[in-house]
């Protein structure tokens, strides 16, 4: 057998169950020696699931894993690393106030208790210009763009000698730069004999890098198939199941109403007191959809926050169906029709600890129908109303009983809209409302709001998707400094290249 078919990694007929269900059912993997194999399917497919069995973070149910031929069982992630295999998580597993060469030794036992710095730093470096991999060694985490972080743990993995890596959708939080620093450094790593496990449900990206793809549906292997020969939308409908009709952009759309939520002149700092937005100022109507594009870190967050009184403006106003509601609290926001779907869908949109069943009155609790006397809520009302919410948003849950950790990002974003969406909603904050979702969930979600905008709500999209933005805003506004610096009237006929100027802070007429 050629050396670059040597399998590093087999698993045979894996199941995972949690709360009764199938996470995992009757599925085989492998990876060989110097190939990147992809791992692709809906979110709630089971893909993180299968590798963190492989990384020792779960223990199948049933079946068995081989590494370099011999059966091993990796009850947890320590011995996963002494067997070659680690795993690059999508939300990472770093300190951030500790530097780079202190997270990189962090919890090695093989390390002496005066550790040797120079040493350690000169391994870091001869890693990092092997695989392309720059980073500061002495800089903290915390001052280091979410790309630098990527490389960081990328590296962490290779100085503990791991010859499988596990990417858990490594592209979700980066520029196209950085997407393709990260493919550059995938295939150094490759060429260098390492076998790459890539999840994630960006077709066209994976398809650039990938040798095989393994398409998963709710916990089953459709097929393996190699990379060549295959085109995008066979691989999404293996995904989903069937075929995607796509969004319908037809131009019979409504007209917008009257203007319902404005802001003029906010200024407002961020929790590090440096100015995120200065004399900013945007309207919205009602039944139409106005994006918001630029670089991230240019306000968006701030200003979703301020739009949802989770942060009080320093200067300006906040007007919502012609009240004043500037400086009041989020309570007020939600009784004057505002909804909110932000991009942190478990530190702030839901609470990761409470069951599916709890989340749901979480914006209604001290209002009727919920609330029944002044310390109680009416739970049987509460588990009729989620029972329909999830029915109608096709959620996939163990149970209503099960803590909402345990869902998928494309259930958990599903869980929110069916809470946030509603006849009644007039305002809809959305902010990467389609991050990390599969084409079927981003699907799902489009249709949603475009749902609420044509019953008349009024929605801020706020993205880093631009093609997304294009196709279903019907205004675009672009952010630049914690300013607006122009607003396109048709996004559709918009010039790539003019909005990209606009990103980068030059307005229009210049």
């Amino acid at each position: 057998m050629d050396e670059k078919r040597i399998p590093l990694v087999r698993m045979k007929k894996i199941d995972k169950i949690f709360y009764d269900s199938y996470a995992n059912k009757n599925v085989d993997f492998e990876l060989f020696k110097g190939e990147v194999h992809s791992i692709l399917g809906e979110n709630g497919a089971g893909k993180t699931t299968l590798m963190n069995c492989l990384a020792g973070i779960y223990l199948p149910d049933s079946g068995t894993i081989e590494v370099d031929g011999k059966p091993v069982i990796l009850s947890n992630p320590r011995l996963a690393i002494e067997n070659g295999i680690g795993m690059v998580h999508q939300h990472f597993m770093l300190v951030p106030v500790f530097t780079v060469w202190e997270n990189m030794v962090l919890g090695l036992k093989d390390e002496p208790f005066n550790l040797n710095k120079g040493k350690i730093i000169e391994k870091i470096l001869a890693l990092s210009e092997k695989y392309g991999l720059k980073v500061d060694p002495e800089a903290n985490i915390l001052q280091l763009s979410i790309g630098e972080q990527q490389k960081v743990e990328i590296l962490k993995m290779l100085y503990r000698g791991t010859k499988v890596l596990i990417l858990d959708e490594p592209t979700s939080v980066l520029t196209p730069q950085e997407i393709r620093e990260l493919f550059r450094t995938v295939k150094n790593m490759v060429n260098s004999g390492h076998g790459i496990v890539l999840i994630s449900h960006k077709i066209e990206e994976i398809m650039e890098v990938s040798d095989r793809l393994t398409i998963l549906r709710k916990g089953v292997r459709v097929k393996t198939v190699d990379a060549k020969g295959i085109s995008k939308e066979e691989i999404a409908e293996m995904m989903v199941g069937h075929h995607l009709d796509g969004i319908n952009m037809s131009e019979d759309r409504p007209s917008p109403g009257e203007t319902i939520l404005e802001c003029k002149g906010v200024c407002v700092k961020n929790d590090r007191k440096i100015q995120a937005l200065t004399d900013l100022s945007l309207s919205l109507r009602e039944g139409e959809i106005l994006g918001v594009a630029g670089v991230d870190g240019n306000g968006q967050e701030e200003l979703c926050e301020v739009l949802t009184g989770l942060r009080l403006p320093e200067d300006g106003v906040v007007v919502i169906g012609g009240k004043d509601v500037t400086g009041s609290c989020a309570r007020k926001f939600i009784d004057s029709g505002v909804s909110y779907i932000p991009a942190d869908r478990k530190g702030v949109g839901l609470i990761p600890n409470m069951n599916v069943e709890e989340n749901m009155p979480l914006k209604s609790y001290w209002e009727s129908p919920v609330k029944i006397k002044k310390y109680f809520m009416d739970w049987k009302y509460v588990s009729k109303f989620a029972a329909e919410r999830i029915k109608k948003y096709d959620v996939l849950t163990p149970s209503m009983r099960a803590p909402v950790r345990v869902l998928s990002g494309g259930n958990l974003q599903k869980l929110m809209l069916s809470r946030e969406i509603s006849d009644d909603t007039k305002v809809i904050i959305a902010m990467q409302p389609t991050w990390g979702l599969d084409v079927g969930a981003a699907e799902f979600v489009h249709q949603r709001l475009m749902e609420a905008r044509n019953r008349g709500a009024a929605i801020l999209l706020i993205s880093k998707d631009l093609e997304e933005l294009m196709s279903i805003s019907d205004r675009l506004a672009v952010i630049y400094n914690g300013s607006i610096v122009g607003v396109i009237d048709d996004p559709r006929k918009t010039d790539a290249e003019a909005l990209g100027l606009m990103m980068a802070g030059i307005k229009p007429q210049e």
